[in-house]
């Protein structure tokens, strides 16, 4: 049993559901929980308030209050793949993800995902993942390492004043010459079924609204195997990997597009081939120009071989 040394959050709707207890509102919030175990969390102390007060089976639902539970899980993966810490200084740190670890707890991973193991390292626990990558995506993310400056760097990814470098590889035709093309995709994504792939809302007119933009364009290319560079300027879920799409230009093992692979353990030897590799801002504090590179890049010779410094 893998249980989460950090607790997780939520805060109760303003508009309670219909329920009495927050153990009512925890069973129909999570319906994949079996009731059993909420309540054996609750008995075990894992369920509290944000004072520290602990919630039980019979405490009552409190709108907008915050409740903080501990996950687990029966057993955990272990990701063998190592993160790199590039920079970091007395308000960010900026470290590089390898392919399948996710950012922050989720699912089936509670210790096993970058924040926590940069918390362990780091022996700073205030450590927060400013923005996320995918699980299967490589690459660069930043987390706030102090407090009272984090809200000033979320702002540079919710005000879009963050410039951010993607590399992908594709499958081409042999016979096609795609070198130097460039793409503009802009379209609008939602949620599509199962909830957790996206998809593009195609319109012949313009009664939609496009909410997703990214330039997109080809830099190598050997034989069947092409590489890109993607550059997105609004930041939807999976968005490089449907605009690729759209371009019939799937990413390279991709499970999720364009068709949904059956569910299976992942195989190490086949990363998607999508790489976070440049972040330039602005410091919101210090007010210099930020750049961060990750000096490793996918590789269309050896596309079946991790990404290495």
């Amino acid at each position: 049993m893998s249980i989460s040394k950090q607790p997780s959050k939520l805060s109760l709707p303003q508009v309670n559901p219909g329920v009495t207890t927050v153990l009512d509102y925890l069973i129909i919030k999570f319906p994949f929980i079996d009731a059993v175990v909420w309540q054996q969390r609750m008995a075990d102390g894992k369920v509290h308030w944000h004072d520290g007060s602990l919630i039980t089976a019979q405490s009552k639902f409190l709108p907008q209050q915050r409740v903080y539970y501990y996950r687990e899980v029966e057993n955990e993966p272990v990701i063998p793949f190592n993160e790199i810490i590039l920079f970091q200084d007395q308000d960010i740190l900026v470290a590089y993800k390898p392919h399948f670890l996710p950012v922050t707890p989720g699912g089936i991973y509670v210790n096993e995902c970058l924040q926590t193991r940069l918390r362990r390292s780091t022996g700073i626990e205030s450590l927060q993942a400013l923005h996320r990558l995918d699980r299967v995506t490589a690459g660069l993310v930043i987390f706030s390492v102090n407090p009272e400056t984090s809200q000033c760097y979320h702002e540079l990814f919710e005000t879009r004043q963050i410039d951010k470098t993607y590399q992908a590889i594709a499958k081409v035709a042999e016979n096609e010459n795609l070198i130097d093309q460039e793409w503009q995709v802009k379209n609008r994504i939602a949620k599509g079924k199962p909830s957790f792939r996206m998809q593009i809302l195609e319109a012949s007119d313009n009664s939609i609204q496009a909410n997703s933009l990214s330039i997109i364009r080809c830099t190598q290319q050997v034989d069947e195997l092409a590489l890109f560079e993607l550059k997105p300027v609004t930041g939807k879920t999976h968005q490089l990997r449907l605009h690729m799409q759209s371009l019939g230009l799937p990413i390279l093992n991709d499970k999720y597009y364009p068709e949904l692979a059956p569910q299976t353990a992942d195989n190490y030897q086949a990363p998607l081939q999508l790489l976070a590799k440049e972040l330039e801002f602005i410091d919101p504090i210090s007010k210099q120009p930020r750049h961060f590179i990750y000096e490793g890049n996918l590789s269309i010779n050896h596309p079946d071989v991790l990404i290495r410094n």
